[in-house]
């Protein structure tokens, strides 16, 4: 493998962090302190508990984990999407670098920052609320599996878009609601039975289950099918980005 081609791509990818940290790390943390002072003071005040746990920090990690999907799609699809508008997308694949190692510089670096982001979240949510972690271990296994799965999402996103606008049509009409719906701030648990079903059917509810379990050993789902669906996600995102280079869609063209 050529580590330092890997090397030179992941450095570049995180120093593109520093030259915008007000995007790529404030802002993010900004919005999610507000969710907290919103929600916690509207709906907390009249929400005390679910499931024992405080409202403030049920919610915690249903704000990481719309953080850390929105974050993870939109740093590696800038990443991707930028050296095709720029056309050095054409030197990277004349370069000797496979497209494997290609793949996990871009997606490494985009995981890299979407996880450090939702470790900052976590600090910043325990000067609001009283937060716990109970399984640390698995906590870390669904926030490295979440990141580097939708960051290949956020791959196939780069490389399908013609157009700046579109890099954004997906994760704000389509994930954005989708982790809304999904439990983000209540228990599907709560729903009557037909829109419990509903619920089921959507995506998220299975890693904001699994993420929430890791904090306090409590979840929507069983924790084993939250951990296998975020494994077919994984091996779907991977699946895709392997057929596109394959193929060549919208990169030899």
């Amino acid at each position: 493998m050529n580590f330092y081609a890997m090397r030179a791509i992941y450095r570049f990818e995180m120093a593109r962090t520093w030259r915008t940290l007000m995007q790529s790390v404030i802002s993010p943390v900004i919005s999610t302190s507000l969710y907290f002072i919103v929600f916690g003071a509207a709906i907390g005040s009249r929400i005390r508990e679910i499931d024992g746990i405080s409202y403030g920090a049920f919610i915690v990690p249903g704000l990481v984990m719309l953080s850390l999907l929105t974050q993870s799609i939109s740093n590696a699809s800038f990443a991707i999407y930028f050296p095709k508008f720029t056309g050095t997308i054409y030197e990277l694949l004349t370069a000797p670098v496979s497209y494997f190692e290609l793949v996990l510089s871009f997606v490494g670096a985009a995981a890299t920052k979407s996880i450090a982001l939702g470790l900052i979240i976590m600090a910043t949510a325990a000067f609001f609320v009283p937060l716990r972690i109970d399984h640390p271990f698995w906590m870390i296994v669904f926030l490295v599996l979440t990141s580097v799965t939708f960051s290949l999402f956020g791959f196939v996103i780069g490389i399908w878009a013609d157009g700046f606008e579109k890099l954004q049509v997906i994760p704000l009409l389509i994930v954005t609601p989708l982790t809304f719906l999904g439990g983000s701030f209540y228990s599907i648990g709560i729903l009557p039975p037909l829109w419990r079903t509903i619920a089921l059917a959507n995506p998220v509810v299975y890693l904001i289950s699994g993420f929430r379990w890791s904090f306090y050993g409590i979840s929507d789902v069983h924790v084993g099918v939250s951990l296998g669906m975020t494994f077919v996600f994984l091996v779907i995102f991977t699946g895709i980005v392997a057929w596109i280079f394959k193929t060549g869609y919208r990169l030899k063209n």
